[in-house]
C-alpha cells in the first residue's frame, strides 16, 4: 500500500469516527467505566484525532500521552465529580475503548 493509499484510508477513518462522536450524560457511560474502558482525552487533544490513534493502534503515540497525562483511564475522581456535577461529555467509541473529553469550560462559566 503506498503513502498515497494510507493516507486515503486515514482520512476516512477520521471522518467515520468524527460523524460517530457525540455528546452523552457522563451517567450513560458508567456500565463502560466499570468495565474499565472508559479513556479520558485532556481538553486541548482533539478527540478525533486521538481516537484514530488508538484505532491504529499507534502504540509510540498513546504510550506519550500516557505519559504526559494527555490520555488516562478514567479514575474514580472522574466518575464520582462528573457524576455528581451531571456532566455531558463528547464520546467515541473506538472498541474495547470509549474515549471521552469534557468541553474546555469558558471562564465566565
Amino acid at each position: 500500500m503506498d503513502s498515497k493509499e494510507m493516507t486515503d484510508l486515514r482520512s476516512e477513518l477520521m471522518i467515520k469516527l468524527n460523524r460517530e462522536t457525540a455528546k452523552i450524560d457522563w451517567q450513560a457511560l458508567q456500565r463502560f467505566y466499570a468495565q474499565g474502558a472508559v479513556l479520558v482525552v485532556a481538553p486541548e487533544l482533539d478527540l478525533v484525532a486521538s481516537a484514530v490513534a488508538v484505532a491504529e493502534d499507534n502504540s509510540q503515540y498513546i504510550a506519550d500521552l500516557l505519559a504526559k497525562g494527555l490520555l488516562q483511564r478514567a479514575d474514580e475522581n472522574h466518575a464520582q465529580q462528573w457524576l455528581a456535577d451531571q456532566v455531558e461529555v463528547w464520546a467515541v467509541v473506538v472498541a474495547p475503548w470509549v474515549l471521552v473529553q469534557r468541553e474546555r469550560q469558558s471562564p465566565l462559566q
